[in-house]
């Protein structure tokens, strides 16, 4: 598939500035781009690679300086590419609609017409599909699961009984949906396991990445609100609340009931404490280690995470932790001198 500069600064709405009988016929990252294929600069980091690609063209920002090679001036760059994605290489096949002779479904199910339930798929009695679903080979639902219109589930996935998933859910393989809780009381020498009878609502618009875990509340709903994006391994616990639109890293754990806001930012291998709440806007650095709350709009960083700037100045400092050490046992070496001149020290010789 190829296509003419002009034709695709249409289909982005973007000004070409250069060469404009240049023909794409391939995207490509801008260390790897090759002549015919265009690329893209989102990142202030990859600027250097502009006189270095061999790419024929470069999506920029309006205001990028000046430059030799033809570039396509557009308001966002990335999601110009992401669009441009999907035309040149269309959208993962999908299954054929129907239902797999392999396939296994509960007593009283409601599947809509165009759902695709592909190879050795096992749905619960009384479960509800909607329109255009795709559950993808070795998906697993259990009684009474509802699954809305346009959602998919890759290989693997498995969704509890009474979960709900809403419209247009991605859900990547191997995840898990409404697995108890990790709820026990200590009694009498051992572990004695607390019912998890609640369940998980995934609301619209949400992507969930795979391996990851969502458990089922112990009474109520585990949540993840409206176009939230989550990222591959990651758990969330029981009674949770993920705010609208917020991301999340891989390998971030949440504790139980901890609130998450809206347009949250949680970096990878975030590690969070039950019962706090991060407040909407908020940005966790990765790697940090989230005890209290934190407040709207803050960006926190480190163990124990505190603000970001804070974190800096503190991890900047241990790093001349040798070379003031070392500064402290030389000035009490002097200070010993010293005292061992003063005429009353108790260890001056007479």
């Amino acid at each position: 598939m190829t296509f003419h500069i002009l034709e695709i600064a249409e289909m982005i709405g973007a000004v070409v500035d250069g060469d404009t009988n240049v023909i794409i016929s391939g995207l490509a990252k801008i260390e790897e781009a090759q002549t015919g294929q265009l690329t893209f600069i989102a990142n202030p980091r990859y600027e250097k690679f502009i006189d270095e690609t061999q790419a024929s063209a470069v999506l920029v920002s309006e205001s990028f300086p000046a430059c030799q090679k033809t570039v396509l001036r557009c308001a966002d760059p990335y999601f110009a590419f992401l669009q441009l994605v999907q035309r040149f290489y269309g959208a993962p096949p999908q299954l054929a609609k129907g239902v797999h002779p392999t396939a296994v479904l509960g007593d009283n199910c409601s599947v809509a017409e165009d759902a695709a339930i592909g190879a050795l798929v096992v749905v619960g009695d009384n479960c509800r599909i909607g329109r255009n679903v795709q559950l993808h080979p070795g998906v697993v639902l259990g009684d009474e699961v509802e699954i809305g219109d346009d959602t998919l589930l890759y290989a693997n996935v498995s969704v509890r009984e009474r979960c709900q998933i809403g419209q247009r859910v991605i859900v990547h393989s191997g995840a898990v949906i409404g697995a108890d809780g990790f709820g026990f009381a200590f009694k009498d020498g051992c572990y004695h396991k607390i019912p998890q009878t609640g369940i998980v609502i995934v609301e619209k618009d949400v992507e969930i990445g795979a391996n990851t875990t969502i458990d089922r509340a112990t009474l109520g709903a585990t949540v993840i609100r409206r176009g939230a994006k989550l990222d591959n391994l990651i758990q969330i616990a029981h009674n949770v609340e993920v705010g609208e639109h917020t991301a999340i890293a891989a390998q971030t754990g949440i504790s139980g009931s901890t609130k998450i806001g809206r347009n949250v930012l949680l970096g990878g291998q975030v590690g969070l404490i039950g019962h706090i709440h991060v407040g909407d806007k908020a940005i966790v650095g990765a790697q940090s280690g989230v005890t209290k709350d934190i407040p709207e709009g803050v960006f926190v960083s480190g163990y124990p995470a505190r603000p970001h700037l804070t974190a800096k100045r503190e991890e900047a400092s241990l790093g001349r932790l040798p070379e003031l050490l070392k500064r402290v046992k030389q000035l009490e070496t002097e200070m010993e001198k010293l005292k061992q001149q003063l005429p009353d020290h108790p260890g001056k010789e007479d």
